[in-house]
């Protein structure tokens, strides 16, 4: 295996980082009053009571004046430390933080910070963030490497300041209310609050029939709510309410060649998988086979190694899902064909996870209750209830999201034509879902052309350079659409149900560093000799990761069930729904919904690869549920 002190950039890197933080992952709220009057802290905690699930280990209010904000706290380091809401006196002034997040650069940042006259009383991060606020004030985002959503008070000022993290790992939504503004982790929170209505708009709804499980950059499908993108900031204060971008993708000329792009990948994976390791609660790495957590894996089982441990993985798969004849158009390899392989060649702790038909069909509720709104149907479900078996022994995972958005691993990244159409290359058929619905009622193709302008603009704002060749621009542009919808979604699911099962998932592709040194790689590096994330697969063969086999694997999704029994389970459920008078059978035909659902053998895909005619089932049904359980208002 290749000696990692004999690596330049490596080396650079790494020269005087020590893995040691104390963090934690947990929800935050709070109410910020423009007028003046005073916040209302029962319906904060009311407000806080309904994100338990994402911090049970603790919880913390602090109020002043027109200020409210609490915090549920779920401890992965230090459990005994770094309570919240956390206080900071900086040349006084007071500033106080509720904080949902990891930084990975702390130990690095605590030195600097110390020697500008910060005085540490805790060994959490959290701290570590307060205090470059305190010293940075609104340019304090720009120091800090990790996910994060966070609140700072500032008590002096009588000035709030919000920020999320620049790739939106960690949520964070507001809204404005009659007297001034309310935040929350998610918005199941912000429903509490009588200013913010159940109000669904077209817009809302255009984004369920068109998008979803993605949202429009900003918006939640709830039209009183908000959202703060990802590289955003803003202030709250007695003048209103103000929001910036401190981080976005730029465009730079970059002349490295094929050998030093490769190395200065494998340094940056290694760098970033390796800050994540840390963990006073079990940790342990989700394993499909695949490439991407592969890598990962791999990594950690080294550093596991080193210290004369072995790393615990998790695979997961369906009961009858072998027995189930399939077309592998789009599934060509099991992942229980490799996974278990690979754990028995790294030598880790392994376990496969099944789920039984049912309990993904009785967990599609609970998934609505976790995103706020029916978003991946059983491709959610199945991850809530995996997050909670895994629950049982771990409360940290590594998981391998963000690669195919970051490397190029999806088809639309080399074939411009797809690109060139007028609509999302992963949405195959744009009118599956709307079809189904009311058209007239719900101004379908007025919201078909909103979309379409959305898709069109997005594509045309990604940075280039004059001197891109073709392949460069196509990249690019690929790049900036699939981190702005593809990526957000998987990165809301991953972080939704995880959370509503208390387990931190850590996302270490996720890494700033990593998408700002590949987008302005040359495409010929990435997708060398026609292979997708050649790039990657080369940065991980460098480094004597993994065997030919992992290497050189066709990319595989993420596994959905096969068995006939769970759409005739999902399929029934919806019949009984569709019998029912409310805002769900208003807005559906339901001579349409029957005849889609009594086609055929449901091989078409409608939402990348993952879902077909059961999935369609199952979505219907989280919308009827929604529709009910959330009170949804129509305003069409």
């Amino acid at each position: 295996m290749q000696n990692l002190s004999k690596l330049p950039a490596y080396n650079e890197m790494n020269q005087n980082m020590q893995f040691e933080r104390k963090n934690i992952m947990c929800s935050i709220c709070g109410i910020y009053n423009t007028d003046g009057s005073p916040a209302d802290e029962e319906l904060t905690l009311r407000m806080s009571s309904v994100m338990k699930m994402r911090g049970p280990d603790g919880d913390g209010v602090y109020t002043c004046r027109n200020v409210c904000m609490a915090h549920n706290r779920l401890a992965v380091i230090d459990p005994k430390g770094g309570a919240q809401p956390m206080r900071i006196s900086c040349f006084g002034r007071e500033y106080v933080i509720v904080y949902n997040g990891e930084i990975y650069n702390a130990d690095e940042l605590r030195k600097k910070l110390k020697a500008l006259g910060a005085d540490f009383k805790t060994e959490c991060d959290t701290e570590v963030v307060l205090w470059a606020y305190a010293l940075y004030k609104e340019y304090s985002p720009e120091l800090l490497n990790g996910i994060f959503a966070y609140s700072v008070y500032d008590v002096t000022e009588n000035k709030m300041f919000l920020c999320r993290d620049r790739l939106g790992v960690k949520p964070l939504c507001y809204a404005e209310t009659k007297r001034g503004y309310a935040f929350a982790s998610e918005s199941k929170a912000l429903l509490l609050h009588p200013d913010v209505t159940r109000k669904v708009d077209l817009v809302g709804f255009w984004q369920l029939l068109y998008l979803s499980p993605a949202t429009v950059p900003g918006m939640d499908v709830f039209r009183d709510i908000k959202t703060l993108e990802g590289g955003e900031c803003a202030v709250i204060d007695r003048s209103g309410f103000r929001k910036w971008r401190y981080w976005q993708l730029e465009a730079k000329e970059c002349r490295d060649s094929r050998e030093e792009a490769i190395e200065k990948t494998y340094a940056l994976i290694c760098d970033a998988a390796g800050r994540q390791l840390v963990s006073d609660v079990p940790l342990c790495t989700f394993l499909s086979g695949g490439l991407d957590s592969s890598v990962l894996t791999a990594i950690a089982a080294r550093e596991y190694r080193k210290s004369g441990r072995t790393l615990e993985t998790y695979s997961f798969e369906y009961e009858n899902d072998s027995h189930v004849s399939r077309d592998r158009l789009f599934q060509p390899t099991s992942d229980d064909d490799f996974a278990a392989w690979l754990a028995g060649w790294l030598g880790t702790d392994h376990t496969v996870l099944k789920l039984s038909y049912e309990t993904v069909a009785d967990l599609l509720t609970g998934a609505v209750d976790a995103r706020d709104f029916p978003g991946q149907a059983d491709i959610d479900s199945s991850l809530l209830a995996y997050c909670g078996m895994v629950k049982k022994r771990h409360t940290v995972a590594i998981s391998g999201e963000c690669s195919d958005e970051i490397f190029g691993g999806y088809p639309w990244f080399y074939r411009q034509e797809m690109l060139e159409r007028d609509f999302f290359p992963w949405i195959h058929d744009p009118a599956a879902r709307a079809d189904l619905f009311n058209r007239e009622l719900l101004k379908a193709d007025e919201g078909y052309g909103y979309m379409s302008a959305l898709y069109r603009k997005t594509v045309d704002s990604a940075p280039v350079l004059e001197s891109d060749s073709e392949s460069m621009i196509t990249s690019r542009r690929a790049t900036v659409l699939s981190t702005t919808f593809f990526m957000q979604h998987l990165l809301c699911r991953k972080d939704r149900m995880s959370m509503a099962a208390s387990v931190e998932v850590r996302v270490p592709f996720a890494d700033h560093r990593i998408i700002e040194y590949v987008y302005n790689l040359p495409w010929e590096i990435k997708f060398e000799n026609g292979v997708e994330k050649a790039l990657l697969r080369n940065a991980a063969a460098y480094g004597e990761l993994l065997p030919d086999e992992i290497l050189k694997r066709k990319k595989s999704p993420y596994p959905k069930t096969h068995d006939p029994m769970y759409e005739k389970r999902v399929s029934g459920l919806l019949a009984e729904e569709m019998k029912k008078d409310g805002v769900f059978t208003s807005l559906i035909d339901r001579k349409k919904v029957c005849e889609a659902l009594g086609q055929g053998s449901g091989d078409v895909t409608w939402y990348g690869q993952l879902m077909s005619r059961p999935q369609l089932a199952a979505w219907l049904l989280q919308m009827a549920y929604w529709c009910e359980s959330y009170a949804v208002v129509p305003v069409i």
